[in-house]
């Protein structure tokens, strides 16, 4: 009879913990999702693999200087504040949920810029992030504003920090932190919309 007993209460117990972990298993996969986290992985198409752009001042500008530290041409008005915090990070790996040059993810990056050059904390997940500004058109981006790009959901999964000229930092999933163009297809096909600090 005791052994009966304990073999029912043992299963008992068992069912009850694996209906406990499925639920919590629901929850986590639940949370995840609304995050953009696919159980620790990035959704498929929000991997681009990319060459990141180069850029060719004249050899006017080359011979007498006058290129930022991106190697970027300057223009009078440029924001050289902004242009130095972004070198410090370039070619910083990629790495989901990264926080620091080890391995920084689009989020992040795009935090730790705002900070440093503007002194404003901003949301820590992209798609927050779209609090924190005025929503503008890509018609009206200058230096500075953020660009957001969405993934095949609908839902701002990306983000970076425009330049000039038509481009933008930002740490890519294939490369890190590099330079885009915005009329590079996928960016184009993705750009939603371009925020600036309230």
């Amino acid at each position: 009879m005791r052994k009966h007993l304990f073999y029912l209460l043992l299963c008992l117990a068992t069912a009850s913990l694996a209906t406990s972990c499925e639920s919590i298993k629901r929850f986590l996969n639940k949370d995840l999702e609304e995050e953009d986290f696919s159980m620790g992985e990035l959704y498929v198409d929000e991997y681009v693999k990319e060459v990141p752009y180069v850029s060719t001042p004249s050899a006017e500008a080359r011979r007498s200087g006058n290129v930022n530290a991106l190697g970027i041409e300057r223009e009078p008005g440029d924001n050289e504040e902004l242009y130095n915090a972004i070198q410090q990070w370039m070619g910083t790996p990629y790495r989901y949920g990264g926080t620091d040059k080890n391995g920084v993810d689009c989020s992040a990056f795009v935090g730790h810029i705002y900070r440093e050059v503007y002194g404003v904390d901003l949301h820590r997940v992209s798609n927050d992030m779209q609090q924190d500004v005025t929503l503008i058109s890509k018609s009206e981006l200058r230096e500075g504003d953020i660009v957001f790009f969405t993934n095949s959901k609908g839902r701002v999964s990306h983000v970076g920090i425009y330049l000039k000229n038509g481009l933008f930092a930002h740490s890519s999933t294939s490369r890190g932190v590099i330079i885009s163009r915005l009329d590079d297809s996928h960016w184009r096909k993705h750009f939603y919309k371009g925020g600036r600090r309230q």
